[in-house]
This record gives C-alpha cells, sequence and structure tokens, in this order.
C-alpha cells in the first residue's frame, strides 16, 4: 500500500489517519478508497461527526459490508472523511472537525454530509470514497465539487454498520474520479440485478429545470438534449412543495426514533445549526406522520409510472452550481426548499440516481442527474461511461 498523499483540504478525520489493507484481489486492485465517519471499519470509532457520539460508542468489531466488499476486490482504505454532525446537513460543514474545502472552488461549500468523501475524491486523495445519502447526501457533494456520484436503489447495499439516520431513506452511496471507475465501484457493491434492463429513454424532468438557476438549467438541458433526452414531463404536477413537507415529515420522524433517545439523554455537543434540526423533530404530531405516509405511496406509484419501460428522468442535481461559505440564512433556506423536494424523488420511491459532471457556470461545476426505476442500477451505471464521453465530446464534461 502506498503512503498517503498529505491531506491539505480538510476531507480525513483529524488525527491518526485510519487505513486497512487489501484483504484480496479483483476489480478494485490498487484502488485507494476514504470512507465516511458514519460506516464502520474494524478496530475504529464510528464518530458520526460528533465528539459525544464517538465518545459513548467503542471500536467497531468488523467491516461494514460495504467496506468489506472493495476490500476483498483490491482496494485499500486511505482514511476516513469528514462528514456533517450526524448526517444533518447538505452543506458540508462540522462545528466539531472543520469544514472539508472544495478543491474546486475554496471560497465555496463542498456539500454535504458526504463532505469528506467528495472532497478526497475531488483533490485526488482518493480514488473513490463511499458516503452514505438519505436526501442528497453523495448527490449534493458530488454536484459541488464536480465528481461523479450514485445513490442506488434503497435496499441495494446492505446498510449493516452503518449508522442510521432515517432507514427508510438510508442509502451507502459512492463517488469517484470518473464514471468509468464509479461502474467498476458499483459492480463490486451491487448484488445481483434484480431487474432485466432494455434500452433507457431519456426524458426531461421539465418542471425541475424550472427550478434551478436559469443559467444552469439552460447549459443541462442542452446537455441532456445532446444525449437523446426528447420527451418532457412534470415530476411533480405543481406539488414540489408537498413532496418536500412528506420528506421533511417522515425523516424527522425516523431521526426521532433512531437518534432521538440518544440525545435526550446524552444532551449532546451540536453545532448551532444542527441543534435546532434535531429539536425541531419533537414537534412532529402522529396524524401527520400518517397522512405523509399515505402521501409518500401515491408519490411513488406515480414515480414508478413514469419510469416504466425503460424510461429515465434526466434532471439538474442542485438548484444552484454552487453556495458560498458565507451565504446568508435566506440563500441557504431558498437552497434547501428546492434541493430536498428534487433529491427526494429517488428518496420517496427508493430509486437508483447517477450524478455526472456536465460543464461549468461561471466557474462553477454543474451535474446531470438521472433517475431510473427501482433496481435498474445496472442501466445507470453501464450507461455512465458512454453518458460522459459523450458529455466531454460534446463540451460539457
Amino acid at each position: 500500500m502506498m503512503a498517503a498523499p498529505p491531506d491539505l483540504w480538510g476531507a480525513f478525520l483529524p488525527g491518526a489517519r485510519c487505513t486497512a489493507s487489501a484483504s484480496g484481489s479483483g476489480a478494485l486492485d490498487g484502488m485507494a478508497m476514504a470512507v465516511k465517519d458514519l460506516i464502520d471499519i474494524e478496530g475504529a470509532v464510528t464518530g458520526g461527526g460528533n465528539p459525544d457520539w464517538a465518545a459513548d460508542h467503542g471500536p467497531a468489531a468488523e467491516h461494514a459490508p460495504c467496506v468489506a466488499a472493495p476490500l476483498s476486490a483490491g482496494a485499500h482504505l486511505c482514511g476516513k472523511t469528514v462528514t456533517d454532525e450526524l448526517a444533518f446537513s447538505l452543506e458540508g460543514r462540522n462545528a466539531h472537525y472543520g469544514t472539508p474545502r472544495n478543491p474546486l472552488l475554496p471560497d465555496c461549500l463542498p456539500g454535504g454530509s458526504s463532505s469528506g468523501s467528495a472532497v478526497a475524491v475531488a483533490a485526488g486523495l482518493a480514488d473513490f470514497a463511499l458516503g452514505t445519502d438519505t436526501g442528497g447526501s453523495v448527490r449534493v457533494p458530488a454536484a459541488f465539487c464536480g465528481i461523479a456520484g450514485f445513490r442506488p436503489s434503497h435496499g441495494r447495499v446492505p446498510l449493516d454498520g452503518v449508522l442510521p439516520f432515517a432507514p427508510s431513506y438510508d442509502t451507502v452511496g459512492w463517488l469517484a474520479r470518473s464514471a468509468d471507475l464509479l461502474a467498476q465501484v458499483g459492480r463490486v457493491l451491487l448484488g445481483p440485478s434484480v431487474l432485466a434492463a432494455g434500452p433507457p429513454r431519456l426524458c426531461l424532468a421539465a418542471d425541475v429545470y424550472a427550478m434551478a438557476e436559469p443559467r444552469s438549467a439552460a447549459l443541462l438541458k442542452s446537455a441532456a438534449e445532446a444525449l437523446g433526452a426528447g420527451a418532457s414531463l412534470d415530476v411533480f404536477e405543481g406539488r414540489a412543495a408537498q413532496w418536500l413537507r412528506c420528506y421533511q415529515v417522515l425523516q424527522g420522524a425516523e431521526i426521532r426514533q433512531t437518534l432521538g433517545p440518544w440525545i435526550a439523554a446524552r444532551k449532546p455537543r451540536l453545532g448551532s445549526d444542527i441543534g435546532p434540526r434535531f429539536a425541531s423533530t419533537l414537534d412532529i404530531a402522529d396524524d401527520d406522520i400518517r397522512d405523509q405516509q399515505a402521501l409518500r405511496l401515491v408519490v411513488s406509484a406515480r414515480l414508478h409510472r413514469l419510469l416504466a419501460d425503460g424510461r429515465v428522468l434526466v434532471l439538474p442535481t442542485v438548484p444552484l452550481p454552487s453556495l458560498k461559505k458565507d451565504a446568508s440564512g435566506a440563500a441557504l433556506s431558498a437552497f434547501y426548499e428546492v434541493a430536498l423536494a428534487v433529491n427526494a424523488i429517488a428518496g420517496h420511491a427508493g430509486l437508483p440516481q447517477l450524478v455526472l459532471p456536465a460543464g461549468r457556470v461561471a466557474g462553477a461545476p454543474v451535474s446531470l442527474s438521472f433517475i431510473a426505476q427501482a433496481g435498474m442500477d445496472e442501466l445507470l451505471l453501464a450507461q455512465a461511461p458512454r453518458w460522459a464521453a459523450q458529455l466531454a465530446a460534446d463540451g460539457f464534461g
């Protein structure tokens, strides 16, 4: 295992670097893997981005399956990465361990909560990295850092050995320096294919483009059309705010169950932005949870119908190409309002989503996302290298 390059970007946890050698040989021989600090590494404490959580938990007895699989395929672990505190953010900040620096835009946020994982890949400190994605925590940092990312169908990658957040939305995702490597990692992490994959039919999610910053939307629409996306449809049918509230209520209710008891008993040190988010989960009413669970079923059924017959939605990954570190509260609120609603498309129905860089706007990277039917992960990953090459050839990469 080669010596790790120095971390000049704050991607890895402070202190001695957590490493592990490959346990076998295969498709990922020689590849350096970074792992988010929500995922178990044998002999290391999974700290969850919070020092009190780390103090209350001992070293993991074994690797999480999502870590063991790449190690057995020849990858080696080069470090555990910083995460937004207990995963409750899309910004990339951590009040205890610092905010990893976006290698492309040092004055901008890297995106979270898999911030350190994305920065490690974008800075060349790792070939690929594991993260978790509940409401966009792999997809947003992939977009902000200009790299490839993947959120799998819910349940395709085991969540054993992963700190739970909102389990019905939680996934283990990954980020990579190229679409080819993203697909290689996918072949290692995914189990047998659930559905047979036919040729994809790319469709523009017209209402999502309308929600994005105009210059980004125009570039990304042109990029999608260059890939062959012709037909367009409205995903939200004018109800994006309802989809957002559905996600916020159900996510909050699950967080209250998974992390609420520990927070109530421990009263941990939480960042000034994170503490109020956990506190807000205490006010969710049972009637509201039941209503939103019913809406989620309706939303999921609609998405499955939209994605029948090999349709793949093509859309902007995030509404803005970047967020400044000193963005105002109003700017952050506006970002969350759109980003969480758009990321809930895949989340509500447990769908796979691929993120590919597709150019820059005023120097900031912009990314296209591709969402397919549940279980069609291999379809997206098989197409990713071709789509990435075509985007680059057409001047969008």
